[in-house]
């Protein structure tokens, strides 16, 4: 087992925190398989045959499932961790043109590609409440005209290249006027970049997330795309955000920061108007002074 993904099961039970009973921010509405079947799975065979079930269905998590490569997923599923364990190993979850999917507790460890892509006009999609461990490429990636996604009480742990939204400077066609992305109360844990890296989409809104100690980067806002950052505490960040500047190759974003707060990081690079996300939904922001008690204590699995 990953000498990571070991030390996270083996923690102690974290104070209690109050988990969302319903998808908030961009994938409000998100009804995942509710009206379905309730089903428990345990094995590979049994995983794969429920996220490729036409129709609503619950599907309940039992242990470790090893799959591979990215596995598609239909809509109206519910993909539900039982307990503090469960974990999927190995491959990751594809959305392909699906819709209100709802993922919670889980902990992904080791994918050989993407941890979790919502790709290809998906939308109404709620990750919430797992664990990252170690994906080659991607946690979590929102891309390819995707739109009202929740990434909210993860814990990316250690994790190169967190999340992506928008995957190529050429996807303008696709991409403009959607990726429409709420990224809350997440912990960042180590994780290294792409918290997230941004093209095209507007507004997507990062708020009460904890950059604990990342190493390249927190947020780059590219390609014209508009970000409000605001209420997250930054610890330890050499580069909170990038925007005006561009960052690789790509042409310069625009990001709106607020009530954040920076301890042993360097400045937040911000300019430009954005869409306000509270046009879109209405959402309560916690201080960013107490972000880091609360986001240690309530994100990833094992924590509704």
């Amino acid at each position: 087992m990953h000498v990571l993904l070991a030390a996270l099961l083996t923690l102690t039970a974290p104070i209690p925190v109050a988990a969302p009973a319903a998808a908030d921010g961009f994938a409000t509405g998100t009804i995942g398989g509710a009206g379905g079947a309730t089903v428990t799975v345990d094995t590979t065979d049994e995983l794969l045959d429920a996220i490729d079930t036409v129709g609503p269905l619950i599907i309940q998590v039992s242990g470790t499932i090893a799959i591979t490569s990215k596995q598609g997923v239909r809509p109206n599923k519910t993909i539900i961790g039982l307990g503090s364990g469960a974990t999927i190993t190995g491959g990751g979850f594809d959305f392909y043109r699906s819709s209100h999917v709802i993922v919670r507790n889980l902990t992904f460890a080791g994918a050989e590609d993407d941890a979790i892509n919502v790709g290809q006009q998906s939308h109404h999609i709620w990750i919430d409440h797992n664990t990252f461990v170690a994906p080659v490429d991607g946690a979590v990636d929102v891309v390819r005209g995707a739109d009202y996604v929740t990434v909210s009480w993860n814990h990316f742990a250690g994790t190169d290249k967190s999340m992506l939204i928008g995957h190529s400077d050429g996807a303008s066609s696709s991409d403009v006027g959607h990726l429409k992305v709420s990224i809350h109360h997440n912990w960042f844990d180590g994780s290294r970049q792409r918290h997230p890296r941004v093209r095209f989409g507007e507004p997507v809104h990062v708020y009460n997330n904890y950059f604990d100690g990342n190493e390249l980067y927190g947020v780059a806002s590219t390609m014209n795309g508009g970000v409000v950052v605001e209420g997250n505490y930054f610890a330890g960040v050499p580069h909170p955000c990038y925007s005006t500047s561009g960052y690789a190759d790509s042409g310069p974003g625009r990001l709106v920061q607020r009530a954040n707060v920076f301890t042993g990081s360097g400045p937040c690079e911000a300019g430009g108007t954005v869409r306000e996300p509270s046009t879109y939904y209405s959402y309560t922001l916690d201080p960013a002074s107490s972000v880091p008690s609360l986001v240690t204590a309530g994100a990833g699995a094992g924590r509704i």
